[in-house]
């Protein structure tokens, strides 16, 4: 199992840069993981866009979902040009349903996934919880059967992100903001609380995404190992971990 991360920056992109997303890759299968703005002209750095197998989405605030039109015109464009007909199916809650209509277009497929049961995506095994954020908002558990990645996607400190993130060998979280910071009323975490859920939940490695547009963000990493011995990265684009 392979994560390759394409964006990483909250609310909207630094130069250069993109929003969340995240490349995961088993067995040549490639799936996407929320598909914010910028996504798609980094996404090429890593594969072809029109060799996604497949995407799924946490929640529908335009820095997880905002380049999921581009990657409908590119797929429609794509097919054209090929001379194929290839559907994307997309993923996504139904507790938006405007939301989720729009992952449907001429060649992607909005499809239903069901928080409280388990979804099969490729290789992937992947179970849900809701966050606490202004909308609805799910982390995943993802599992290949061999290793376990888990993706907070955006939330304020839950005690349950303990449990969930039990024993992951990749915990990826939101971290928008720093130590005695309260993020509480945004929907978001501090450097303090990813710290502390990944030592209670004791994974491997640690990996704080959803960056601040605020102060120096390399301190967020020394904040978080007072309170975590494991290996702490920084998100940025292109970092790949491979279990």
């Amino acid at each position: 199992m392979k994560l390759t991360i394409v964006g990483f920056w909250g609310a909207y992109p630094e130069k250069g840069g993109a929003t969340s997303s995240y490349l995961l890759e088993k067995d040549g299968f490639r799936c996407l993981i929320d598909c914010g703005s910028g996504a798609l002209a980094q996404l090429p750095n890593y594969t072809d866009p029109f060799d996604l197998d497949a995407v799924i989405v946490s929640h529908y605030h335009q820095d997880h979902i905002a380049d999921i039109g581009v990657l409908q015109y590119s797929w429609l464009v794509q097919n054209g040009i090929r001379k194929t007909e290839q559907v994307l199916p997309i993923y996504g809650h139904q507790n938006d349903q405007e939301g989720f209509e729009r992952l449907t277009h001429n060649f992607t497929k909005g499809i239903a996934y069901d928080p409280e049961d388990t979804l099969q995506i490729g290789p992937f095994t992947i179970t849900f919880m809701e966050t606490d954020h202004p909308v609805t908002c799910y982390a995943m558990r993802i599992t290949d059967g061999e290793k376990v990645i888990v993706y907070t996607a955006d939330s304020s400190y839950k005690d349950e992100f303990n449990d969930f993130s039990k024993d992951a060998n990749l915990l990826i979280t939101d971290c928008n903001f720093y130590q005695g910071q309260d993020g509480s009323k945004a929907g978001h975490m501090n450097s303090e609380q990813v710290g502390t859920i990944a030592k209670s939940a004791c994974v491997d490695k640690l990996v704080l995404s959803h960056h601040p547009h605020f102060g120096d963000r390399n301190t967020l990493v020394d904040e978080a190992k007072q309170f975590f011995d494991g290996e702490v990265i920084l998100a940025h684009e292109g970092y790949t971990w491979e279990g």
